[in-house]
């Protein structure tokens, strides 16, 4: 723990999770960003899972606070970055990482109907923009700052069947870029990370209870998926490719797509 996010306040949304036998990728990034020095808003829909988070974080928590938000209400959105500049009178860095598929309702394209499409992108793409459009002009003041959003492998390659998450994470993709190149000039940097087949509770517990079968059989499918060891990745990974990210080591990188998938995407030849 080398204080690389020292004297940052950041706002993870996303910094809950569903309940399972591992860790998801907001609580593990919340957890790491507080290990680093950050001050952290973690931000759910489900504060006691957010202000669980801030309890698992020990003393590293310091004075970061859990918040309520749903990010398909723009408003509460806005009122989580109000909340943190009146705590901590500045944002550093907005990491956004809610996202949904099959219990959204995903399906193939002669299943899909306008509810789950409209549902499932309210949450994976309009919740990141929204969630800049009240950060960035924090940043913009400041001359500085971070947006780092989670998309998804599954925005690059086409191996599996529903469309609309690929779909929101692709253009959660374009909207980073965007950001990035549009800001640039301000200190502004606008990164994602495509993780790959990751043992969290959304991805592994969730789709259990919702599919059935056994957790060990899901993971023996998704650990075949990965070249690296055979083995899924965890929200620590994802984690510590966002603190990397966050940091000033990170100072000249902004527009990037950063993998963190086990080798996955070589098979495309990406």
């Amino acid at each position: 723990m080398s204080g690389r996010l020292q004297g940052k306040v950041a706002i993870v949304v996303g910094a809950g999770q569903f309940p399972g036998q591992s860790v998801g990728t907001g609580r593990a990034t919340a957890l790491r960003f507080m290990q680093e020095g950050a001050t952290v808003l973690a931000v759910d829909r489900n504060l006691d899972s957010a202000r669980e988070t801030i309890q698992l974080a020990g003393d590293t928590a310091g004075s970061s606070e859990a918040f309520e938000s749903n990010v398909t209400v723009s408003e509460s959105l806005k009122a989580a970055a109000e909340f943190a500049v009146a705590r901590w009178g500045r944002i550093d860095i907005l990491f956004y990482n809610v996202g949904v598929s099959i219990a959204g309702g995903d399906r193939p394209i002669d299943e899909i109907t306008d509810d789950v499409f409209d549902r499932i992108t309210s949450i994976n793409l309009r919740g990141a923009v929204m969630a800049a459009k009240y950060v960035v002009p924090i940043m913009r003041q400041q001359q500085s700052g971070v947006v780092i959003n989670v998309a998804s492998v599954s925005a690059i390659e086409t191996t599996r069947p529903n469309i609309t998450y690929r779909a929101s994470k692709a253009g959660l993709i374009a909207f980073t870029q965007q950001l990035a190149i549009q800001h640039a000039e301000h200190g502004i940097r606008a990164n994602a990370i495509l993780p790959g087949v990751i043992d969290t509770p959304m991805s592994v517990d969730q789709r259990v209870k919702l599919l059935g079968g056994s957790r060990e059989e899901l993971v023996a499918r998704r650990s075949r998926e990965v070249p690296l060891r055979g083995q899924q990745g965890t929200g620590w990974d994802v984690a510590n490719a966002a603190v990397f990210l966050a940091s000033d080591e990170a100072s000249f990188i902004t527009g990037v797509s950063l993998p963190v998938d086990g080798g996955m995407l070589m098979r495309i030849g990406y």
